[in-house]
C-alpha cells in the first residue's frame, strides 16, 4: 500500500490520476511502472483511474518502439489513457514531415536511438520514412495532446508562461518552457504537474510538481499518484547504462 501526503490541489471524488514523468524509450522501467500502476489500482479500485504520460515517450532510451508499442494497446487498468505531447515527439513529428536540417536536428537530440528501435537506417535516410513506421506507434505520436486539466491541476510536458489564462498559453511554452516558469513563486491558475527538466527527486511546489527524475540518464521512472487531497509517487529504476 502506498503512503499519502497532503497535495496542493484537489480532484473531484471517486477520480484518481496516474501521471508518469519523461519516459524517453525506458522499456523496461515503463512496464515495470505501469505493473506497479495495475497492482495499485487492483488492490484499491475506484470509479475513475486514469493514466497519463507527460510526454517525451521517445528517444535516447533503450527501446523508444517497445514503449510505443506498450502505449497504443491502452490502459492496463481500462478507462483513459491521455498523452500529452513532450518536445522529443516534437522533434520528431517536425523531422518527419520536413527533413532535412529538421531531421539532423532531431538526430542529434537522440533521434538517432528511435530510428534504429523502428529498424530505420539512418544513413542515407530512405524516403518517406513515415511509412516505415508501424501505424500504431504513429497514431500514438499524432494523437497526443498539448495539456489536460481536472480539478485543480493542469497537465503539460513542459510548463506553463506565469501570467497568460491557461487558454491562453503558446503551444511552445507548453512543450518547450523552462523559464520564468521553473521559478515563480506565486500560485498560478492551476497546479502544474509536469516533466521536461529532470532533478533527482520530484520537485513539490505551491504552484507546481515536477516529477522528471531523469529515468534516462541512470535515475528513476516517476509516476505521482493524486486523488482527493492527497498525493503520493511510485518510483522504479531506470538502465543502469544510459544509451549513447
Amino acid at each position: 500500500m502506498i503512503s499519502f501526503l497532503p497535495a496542493p490541489a484537489t480532484l473531484p471524488p471517486d477520480l484518481r490520476i496516474y501521471a508518469i514523468g519523461d519516459v524517453h524509450g525506458c522499456d523496461v522501467a515503463h512496464a515495470a511502472i505501469l505493473n506497479q500502476i495495475a497492482e495499485d489500482h487492483a488492490a484499491r479500485p475506484v470509479a475513475e483511474a486514469i493514466i497519463i504520460h507527460l510526454g517525451d515517450l521517445i528517444d535516447r532510451g533503450p527501446d523508444s518502439a517497445a514503449v510505443l508499442a506498450r502505449v497504443a494497446a491502452g490502459s492496463p487498468i481500462g478507462g483513459e489513457m491521455i498523452n500529452l505531447r513532450g518536445n522529443h515527439e516534437e522533434l520528431c513529428l517536425e523531422a518527419l514531415e520536413f527533413g532535412g536540417e529538421s531531421m539532423r536536428h532531431w538526430r542529434r537530440n537522440g533521434g538517432d536511438t528511435c530510428l534504429t528501435d523502428w529498424g530505420i537506417p539512418k544513413r542515407p535516410e530512405p524516403p518517406h520514412i513515415e511509412n516505415l513506421i508501424p501505424p500504431d506507434q504513429m497514431a500514438v505520436l499524432r494523437g497526443e495532446k498539448l495539456s489536460y486539466q481536472r480539478g485543480g491541476y493542469i497537465f503539460v510536458h513542459a510548463g506553463i508562461r506565469p501570467g497568460v489564462p491557461i487558454d491562453a498559453q503558446d503551444p511552445h511554452d507548453l512543450v518547450w518552457i523552462r523559464q520564468p516558469f521553473l521559478s515563480w513563486p506565486e500560485p498560478l491558475a492551476a497546479v502544474v504537474v509536469h516533466g521536461h527538466t529532470p532533478k533527482d527527486d520530484p520537485t513539490v511546489r505551491v504552484n507546481r510538481i515536477g516529477i522528471d527524475t531523469g529515468a534516462v540518464y541512470g535515475g528513476r521512472l516517476t509516476a505521482l499518484v493524486l486523488e482527493d487531497s492527497l498525493m503520493s509517487f511510485i518510483q522504479v529504476p531506470g538502465p543502469k547504462k544510459p544509451r549513447k
